[in-house]
């Protein structure tokens, strides 16, 4: 390997310092630490990460647009990736179930699933350069949920304990966090397993910067950045979990069709 594409690689290089700073801000969260402050690292490790996907979604774009995507490209990306979608996902979850740290049995079943989100999105990234065709058409879909994704609802959570209380009027904080404290591992361990799964996902980014699109798709987007502007501490929960439960959700609705689209035979009466 004689010569680089500076541009893309210098977008995979932020994408990964995104993942490192994330675990950095999370590793200040700690019981004995200010409220203000701790909500105000909540924020922005999760804001961190929701960067290293912006970072993640336009080197891959510069690369095909500047035609330099290269095996280096790829591979570095996946290297970017387990750090800001594996390690820095991983990390928040124990900080935001540090709440379980008087229960000894439910602290050690955290640091598991948190390991095994941590495991899950490796083998995804694994799998996912061993499956990638360089074939821009054939990026239509995912076969599993996409480690961004995963990482995102991760993030989302860490903005929905650290702001919803403060937007919503007749919302107790204490409510929030129980419910973070409940759902974090509960939803980092169906997230693992969804990066691991065959479910199918499609592939936002490249309709959203390959090509045309009509007209309905652009209003689509139009409303879905007012409503993250609007009430972002909400938008980004229901957004991420939404699509990724939204492969589960097709999967059981399909097969629920198909059983009942065979016809039932019955035995004649003579």
């Amino acid at each position: 390997m004689q010569k680089i594409a500076i541009v893309p690689t210098l977008l995979t290089l932020g994408n990964g310092v995104c993942g490192f700073a994330a675990i950095a801000y999370a590793s200040k969260i700690g019981p004995d630490a200010p409220k203000d402050a701790v909500n105000s690292y909540f924020v922005l490790s999760a804001c961190l990460i929701l960067t290293a996907m912006v970072f993640d979604a336009l080197d891959g774009y510069a690369a095909r647009l500047s035609k330099t995507a290269s095996d280096f490209g790829g591979q570095l990306d996946s290297l970017c990736d387990v750090v800001s979608f594996g390690a820095a996902p991983a990390f928040l979850v124990l900080r935001l179930c540090q709440d379980w740290q008087s229960t000894p049995l439910v602290a050690k079943a955290v640091s598991v699933v948190a390991a095994l989100y941590l495991a899950c999105a490796i083998l995804r990234l694994a799998r996912f350069n061993v499956e990638n065709s360089p074939d821009p058409a054939a990026h239509k879909r995912f076969k599993g949920l996409p480690s961004p994704a995963a990482a995102g609802c991760i993030a989302s959570l860490a903005i929905l304990r650290a702001e919803l209380p403060s937007t919503w009027t007749g919302l107790h904080e204490a409510q929030v966090r129980d419910f973070v404290n409940v759902w974090a591992p509960l939803g980092a361990l169906t997230v693992a397993l969804l990066m691991v799964s065959r479910l199918s996902y499609p592939h936002f980014t490249q309709q959203l910067l390959r090509g045309r699109r009509p007209f309905r798709f652009v209003v689509q987007a139009v409303l879905l950045v007012a409503v993250i502007a609007f009430v972002p501490d909400l938008a980004f929960f229901l957004i991420f979990w939404g699509y990724a439960l939204n492969g589960p959700a097709r999967y059981l609705l399909a097969r629920a069709l198909r059983r009942g689209a065979v016809p039932t035979h019955h035995p004649s009466v003579e």
